[in-house]
């Protein structure tokens, strides 16, 4: 047995290129870290400096946000040939963690451009589609977003109502509204993203369950507007949230996404690196919490002593330090095992949102309390961070639909349990 356990840590050594305990799960290759250093730069020269201000006017920073196609991250996913930077899951696990340390809801209107539709029309669209949209997207010229949510339908996908009908010439005619939609309109004046990647009902099947397709709309098509920018959100004030509307909107044929129907398809597969992306959000928010409050329990006194000796300070920096490295250590395993180009990662996809999530508002709520009236004020982060992290909870899935998931999965496949 000796012999054997031997031989599988040397086979191991050699297979990471070195002793395998000294791997950092979240940053496995010089590349990644190199990412990682780059973007930290970044956010804390360009991002944090003006975090606190978008988020009290409620306003999103285009101009910064166009910054990020200089840096090289604006489909960080995409292949190089389209003007990415063809990296994996754990790259985007980095640059959402990075991003969201200083501003989740900068962060939020990266993820909805970059995971939404970057990505997902990487792995599914046309090479025409690809080489007119990818470069512009990864550059920044365009700014795109992703249109699934209605005002009365959210995880009931199924329901939506929003309508596509071909037309003679085979172009389409949409009719509806999306809600919830960040980076729906780009600007204070209401002006539309310039490209949405959108799901409409274009049929039902043998089983009476709607057939969804998926369109490319762009910004000047007739019958797309916004319908209302959605004002006085509890968090994520510093990305923009917008209702669509399409009114007789016309999509040309070429603009269709794959076959008519297939959307559930490429749908389900992408939602497993948005939940992803959600959860490593809740990582950078998870550290700079942790930091926060860890830093104040040395700097302040009470009763001739540092409160960092009370036990009930010490209890909130020491559950949060215990999740704040599991919720690590989960996102960035789950990023190791997806692989962009195919689905099959659910389980984990689901209950790293589920965790992570839950995990980051526990975290900011924690700093919060162990600063007392410091924390509940914008100059110290933590509140802003407080209200940030419930959107995680919502948004890509709620908690509940993660619950339901993971429920079910486990039923069918229990070896999950002790692989």
């Amino acid at each position: 047995m000796l012999l054997r356990i031997t031989h599988t840590k040397a086979a191991l050594s050699h297979t990471m290129g070195g002793d395998w305990r000294e791997l950092d799960i979240a940053n496995p290759t010089e590349e990644h870290a190199m990412l990682r250093e780059m973007v930290r730069s970044f956010v804390g020269d360009e991002v944090e400096p003006q975090a606190l201000e978008h988020d009290r006017d409620e306003k999103f920073n285009s101009d910064l946000f166009r910054r990020l196609g200089e840096q090289g991250i604006l489909g960080i996913s995409v292949p190089p040939e389209y003007g990415g930077g063809g990296m994996d899951a754990t790259a985007v696990a980095i640059i959402n963690e990075e991003l969201s340390y200083s501003d989740p809801g900068f962060c939020l209107a990266y993820l909805a451009h970059d995971q939404l539709i970057a990505n997902n029309l990487a792995h599914n669209g046309s090479d025409e589609q690809k080489q007119r949209i990818l470069p512009k997207l990864c550059s920044g010229e365009w700014i795109g977003c992703m249109a699934m949510s209605e005002p009365g339908y959210g995880t009931d996908v199924l329901g939506m109502q929003t309508s596509a009908e071909q037309r003679e010439d085979g172009s389409w005619l949409i009719n509806g509204r999306k809600m919830w939609i960040t980076n729906g309109s780009i600007d204070e004046e209401g002006t539309p993203a310039d490209v949405v990647w959108l799901y409409a009902r274009t049929g039902t099947d043998s089983k009476g369950r709607a057939e969804i397709t998926t369109f490319i709309v762009e910004r000047g098509m007739p019958g797309y507007s916004v319908g209302q920018k959605i004002e006085d959100k509890l968090g994520m004030r510093a990305s923009n949230t917008a209702e669509l509307v399409f009114d007789d909107c016309v999509v040309p044929a070429q603009n269709v996404v794959g076959n008519p129907g297939e959307s559930m398809i490429h749908m389900m597969r992408n939602l497993e690196l948005e939940r992803l992306g959600l959860a490593a959000m809740g990582v950078g928010i998870a550290r700079r919490c942790l930091s926060a409050m860890n830093r104040y329990a040395s700097e302040r006194e009470a009763f001739g002593k540092q409160i960092r000796e009370f036990g009930q300070i010490q209890r909130h920096i020491g559950e949060s330090w215990a999740e704040y490295r599991a919720m690590r250590a989960y996102v960035y395993d789950t990023a190791r095992k997806i692989d962009l180009s195919e689905a099959g990662n659910r389980l984990d996809s689901d209950g790293v949102k589920l965790f992570g999530t839950s995990a980051a508002k526990n975290i900011a709520d924690r700093a919060i309390q162990v600063m007392g009236g410091y924390g509940y004020v914008g100059e110290y982060t933590v509140e802003r961070l407080w209200r940030d992290a419930k959107l995680l909870e919502i948004g890509g899935g709620t908690l509940e639909g993660h619950q339901k998931n993971i429920a079910r999965d486990l039923a069918d496949h229990s070896g999950a349990i002790d692989r």
